[in-house]
């Protein structure tokens, strides 16, 4: 592990403290910061001349700071003559912008995957892709983990007696299908309509809530309209308890206040894939770390190792 070397920028340092921990090692040190102007200012100070480099940075919000800095760490580390260098992107951004489903609009799912490639990445190691393709806009290995067993094991944890597994829409059933398997539990899907990017209307209901405890599964929530609409068409479906196992929670615009006014939601359950700022922790929000799975992937990428037993 001496070739090892495993750095952060400011997006979620706590995530690469927990995985260095995790992996018993300690967290290269580098100098991300800014110059008076605002314009990004990285140092590597540890030599990493023939090391196999692992950069933690998720893109979440401010998006387009962190990314930068994930761009510039790599230029630097890669002019630092590195052996190779894997952008760790536990949440990668602008993925649902990953096709033309309107005229004149950009694919910037692509073009994001261009400037991580062109800035230094040898490989990428992500989580819960918000499309599954997205791992073809690269032409260097991509690494995709998934967090249904860290939910899975959680709640098999809660001992939830009569659940179902439900899918936010048609789209989400693949992965619905995979928490539905793990947990031994019936499927459901809320079939809606939407209305604009930002707004969706639930429609009705395909498959059997009533009277059961539905387990909403999805890949990201934002502001929350789809989510909760999602919950309370369950709700008058004649669904009992109601949670939510959603891998990256951005809670950007008012989702605080959406979850705060939603009652029928006992629990919205996340990853630390994307960190907690105070302001948005709520009583009814449970974060579960994906610190040992990063840290078990990188183990493995890091020794040449399969990685196939994380999707078990």
């Amino acid at each position: 592990m001496d070739k090892l070397a495993i750095f952060s920028g400011n997006a979620h340092q706590r995530l690469a403290e927990d995985i260095c921990k995790s992996l018993k090692t300690k967290l290269s040190d580098a100098l991300v910061t800014r110059f008076s102007e605002g314009e990004v200012r990285v140092k590597i100070n540890d030599n990493v001349r023939g090391k196999d480099v692992f950069i933690v940075q998720p893109t979440c919000p401010p998006a387009n700071e962190n990314l930068m800095e994930l761009l510039i760490m790599m230029d630097a580390l890669r002019r630092a003559s590195s052996a190779r260098i894997t952008a760790v992107v536990p949440y990668f951004g602008y993925a649902r912008q990953d096709r033309k489903d309107q005229p004149r609009v950009p694919i910037t799912a692509k073009l994001v995957a261009n400037l991580l490639t062109v800035a230094g990445a040898n490989r990428v190691l992500t989580m819960d892709l918000h499309a599954g393709q997205i791992q073809g806009f690269f032409d260097i290995p991509v690494d995709h983990l998934f967090s249904v067993g860290v939910f899975t094991d959680y709640f098999k944890g809660l001992d939830i007696k009569n659940s179902v597994a439900v899918s936010p829409d048609v789209g989400g059933i693949k992965t619905a299908r995979a928490y539905a398997k793990r947990l031994g539990v019936p499927l459901a899907i809320i079939d809606k309509r939407r209305e604009s990017p930002e707004k969706t209307e639930a429609m009705h209901i395909l498959g059997t809530v009533e009277g059961k405890n539905a387990i909403m599964v999805d890949d990201l929530v934002a502001t929350g309209s789809s989510l909760f609409e999602g919950v309370e068409a369950l709700k008058k479906a004649g669904a009992k308890n109601i949670y939510a196992a959603i891998s990256h929670g951005v809670l950007s615009g008012d989702a605080i206040e959406r979850l705060e006014n939603c009652k029928n939601l006992k629990e919205l359950v996340i990853t630390d894939s994307i960190p907690l700022s105070q302001s948005k922790e709520h009583p009814r929000i449970k974060v579960l770390t994906i610190a040992s799975l990063l840290a078990e992937a990188i183990k493995r990428i890091h020794n040449e190792e399969s990685i196939s037993c994380l999707f078990d």
